[in-house]
């Protein structure tokens, strides 16, 4: 059983920043976060991998940055320029899936925390 907790998130004004932060009891192959805003599907945000290769979802290439501490088992994602289309409740998830971290549309990780709001308004 793998446990993430995420923290950090909260409101903010369209150009701030915030950072997220996830706690998880054991990492697997693939990190990353998703996010789900109010009748929108669940969608991958950023990913990364043993090697520390990352991907990004296009609407925040160049804005999010996924990073890890691996002494400390937690995933950030740093969060700039943040728009209102941000807004959703953002998951940190992991698996141990081979090959391409970044997750086909519609699918998402097996194992997810519980998630943490972030408003841009």
């Amino acid at each position: 059983h793998v446990q993430l907790v995420e923290s950090g998130g909260g409101s903010v004004q369209a150009g701030g920043s915030l950072r997220l932060s996830c706690a998880a009891s054991r990492s697997l192959r693939c990190m990353g976060w998703f996010r789900q805003a109010p009748g929108r599907e669940r969608e991958g945000v950023a990913t990364i991998d043993l090697d520390g290769r990352a991907s990004y979802a296009d609407s925040v290439k160049g804005r999010f940055t996924i990073s890890k501490d691996i002494a400390k088992n937690t995933l950030y994602l740093q969060m700039n320029s943040l728009k209102p289309d941000d807004t959703a409740l953002y998951y940190c998830a992991t698996s141990g899936r081979l090959g391409n971290c970044w997750p086909a549309p519609g699918t998402t990780y097996p194992h997810l925390g519980q998630g943490t709001q972030v408003t841009v308004s």
